[in-house]
């Protein structure tokens, strides 16, 4: 028999956790009427998987969850793994407000069931009203499909899978993609060994502050396409890269001399369309993720396009089916977005089913 509830949320990053949050400022009991369910085995979404070397000092900014500093209970300073200061946060976050999130637990599929939603899990079954879906992206990587990628006799990783610069020592490097990771990772791993950067479109660094306005620019840019029912571009394709004092040292070092995208792969490397070949002993992809969405194909959310036609007053509610809410999806995929889309998610939500609620 499915435990019944109000709301069930899938995930408890910071899109996750922010929604609890909001669905528990708003009257909702946390295992009574709403159940957060996540698949990691420990607080910290995305975070606890992150590569040692990203430390607190150079991660982009992580934003407080609503209610708590992060400054004050990160549990260290700017030389702290974020893999190990995000978790202790987001572990102190739920028990603070008694989130009560159910894990590992693992959602395999929801269908829908009349006017209600089943939730199948590795931890139970589970009947719902609706759904926050806040799964991210992390568990799925992306590798673009390239001819003669499956002949290459070298190693192939992705970003998910890097774990120290020190690992590629003595081999030569073909770091492929123009992402804020991209950059972080080319510039360790050319510390230790030879390096080669392309990428499929000329990068574009962005000079001066990104301030609130350019914020606001660039979020507007992604929330039109989700609107459209358009798949969301990635971040930095809006934003462009940020001119930092280590991306001008990069520079200097000559290690940004970036080359054009090749047009296949060989067994010793990659081949460009002109035919000049180059050998190389590892592919890293840094060609980003793709939202975690495989457990929601049951409600033919999706659109001929790919993407999923989103509304609502930050565009976290799915036009096709209005009892799901994404969080972490288009323009909530930052720890910023994620904490407003995570009110707007409750309490329209709340709305649309009709629960009562204290404010």
């Amino acid at each position: 028999m499915a435990l019944k509830l109000d709301i069930v949320v899938i995930g408890a990053g910071q899109a996750g956790l922010s929604s609890a949050y909001h669905l528990k400022q708003l009257g909702l009991e946390p295992g009574r009427d709403f159940l957060v369910l996540d698949r990691a085995p420990q607080p910290g979404g995305a975070w606890q998987y992150r590569w040692p070397s990203l430390t607190l000092s150079t991660v982009n900014r992580v934003h407080d969850l609503p209610g708590m500093s992060f400054a004050d209970n990160a549990g260290g300073d700017d030389t702290v793994k974020a893999s190990v200061a995000v978790p202790h946060y987001f572990a102190a976050y739920e028990e603070h407000y008694g989130l009560n999130v159910l894990r590992p637990a693992t959602v395999s599929v929801v269908c829908p069931r009349g006017e209600r939603l089943r939730v199948e899990s590795d931890r139970g079954l589970f009947s719902a009203r609706g759904i926050i879906n806040a799964t991210g992206t992390w568990e799925k990587p992306f590798i673009p499909d390239y001819p003669g990628r499956e002949n290459f006799g070298g190693k192939q990783v992705h970003t998910a899978d890097f774990h120290r610069a020190e690992d590629f020592a003595g081999q030569h490097v073909l770091v492929v993609g123009g992402g804020i990771s991209a950059i972080q990772l080319l510039d360790q791993i050319s510390m230790v060994t030879r390096t080669t950067w392309v990428t499929r479109t000329p990068p574009r660094f962005r000079e001066g502050p990104f301030d609130q306005e350019a914020g606001r620019a660039a979020v507007k840019l992604v929330e039109d396409r989700v609107r459209a029912g358009l798949p969301p571009n990635s971040v930095v394709s809006v934003t462009g890269l940020p001119m930092t004092r280590a991306i001008m040292a990069m520079k200097e070092r000559g290690v940004l001399e970036r080359q054009e995208m090749f047009a296949e792969i060989t067994p010793t490397g990659v081949r460009w369309a002109d035919g000049r070949e180059l050998d190389v002993d590892v592919i890293l992809w840094c060609t980003g993720f793709r939202s975690a969405l495989d457990h929601l194909a049951p409600l033919q959310l999706r659109e001929e396009s790919g993407g999923i036609t989103m509304t609502g007053r930050l565009a976290t509610q799915v036009a096709r089916d209005p009892r799901v809410h994404l969080v972490g999806y288009g323009p909530s995929a930052s720890t910023v977005g994620a904490n407003r889309a995570g009110g707007a998610a409750a309490r329209e939500l709340t709305a649309h089913l009709g629960i009562a609620t204290s404010r």
